[in-house]
């Protein structure tokens, strides 16, 4: 399969989004994005913008024509646009569709059947299917949690008031990634698009537990006055299946049950074996360059 120089990004707002387009620009891609007609964003004047109505089909043909890849990062409540923006490559001739994955291994059986990750799974079948029926192909990068975003919005950890959960007694490893290193995934997905047609790709920085995330997070803000807890995945997934029985569930309630298993529980396939990172020039962290993300990150608080 040959190369791709034109690449259209639909959500290039956000922190990960950003961090794609300038990974994206850096390696010389002509990039496109693609925004809302209502959209007030602004953009490097050396990109193409381009207003699209989601709801349109022929809009988003029309935006994708002459188009040769597109990165979908969209957040949660628009992850569903990828539906009708898988379509309209077809139509458009784009040879690769890369998924909004970017998190956990939503590939794995165990996971994919969680319930936090209906929507992706829907938007990989439209992705397999799309790719059986035409010569549009798909990737999708699987990353684990956004190591310094994860710190710094205090998911993983809040450093702020010095608390933090140990999933299942944090003594799992899982795997982590910077949002650089997800933006230069992409990059390496544009530049390999024979070695990373229609599979998901496994990149990580590192791969950590949360009790050596604890210690990381003490040398950054203080070993003292830590509230400590532990959890259990288990009863997170009871609680997010009790969730469901309402007759208006919360979904956040219900990902985010479902996110704890992915990331942290055994046998889950958070913690990735089969790595890409060579394919896609990417090079783990050292336990020096860890400590840094992690202390930076922890002082943005």
């Amino acid at each position: 399969m040959s190369t791709v120089t034109k690449v259209v990004i639909a959500g290039a707002k956000g922190n990960l989004g950003e961090t794609v387009l300038n990974q994206l620009l850096k390696a010389g891609f002509e990039v496109t994005i693609l925004t809302r007609k209502d959209s007030t964003h602004t953009f490097p004047s050396n990109v193409t913008v381009k207003p699209v109505d989601y709801t349109l089909q022929d809009s988003l043909v029309d935006a994708l024509q002459g188009q040769e890849a597109v990165v979908a990062v969209l957040g949660a409540p628009a992850l569903h646009v990828q539906v009708p923006l898988i379509e309209a490559s077809v139509k458009a001739g784009v040879k690769r569709f890369i998924l909004s994955e970017f998190g956990s291994n939503t590939f794995h059986p165990k996971t994919a059947a969680l319930p936090g990750f209906a929507n992706k799974i829907e938007i990989q079948n439209a992705a397999k299917k799309a790719a059986a029926e035409s010569g549009l192909t798909w990737t999708a990068v699987v990353n684990g949690p956004f190591l310094d975003w994860g710190i710094a919005v205090e998911f993983l950890a809040k450093p702020s008031s010095k608390e933090i959960e140990y999933a299942d007694g944090g003594n799992q490893k899982y795997s982590v990634s910077t949002l650089e290193t997800v933006g230069k995934a992409v990059v390496g997905v544009l530049k390999n698009l024979q070695a990373t047609e229609n599979r998901p790709v496994y990149v990580q920085d590192a791969a950590i537990t949360q009790k050596e995330l604890g210690g990381y997070l003490k040398k950054a803000v203080g070993a003292d006055g830590w509230k400590e807890t532990v959890s259990s995945t288990a009863e997170a997934l009871k609680e997010g299946q009790e969730e469901l029985k309402k007759p208006q569930p919360n979904g956040f309630v219900i990902f985010l049950t479902s996110l704890k298993s992915a990331v942290f529980a055994e046998g889950f396939g958070g913690y990735f074996t089969n790595l890409d990172n060579d394919l896609l020039g990417i090079k783990q962290l050292t336990d020096a360059e860890i400590e840094e993300v992690v202390v930076k990150s922890a002082r943005k608080q």
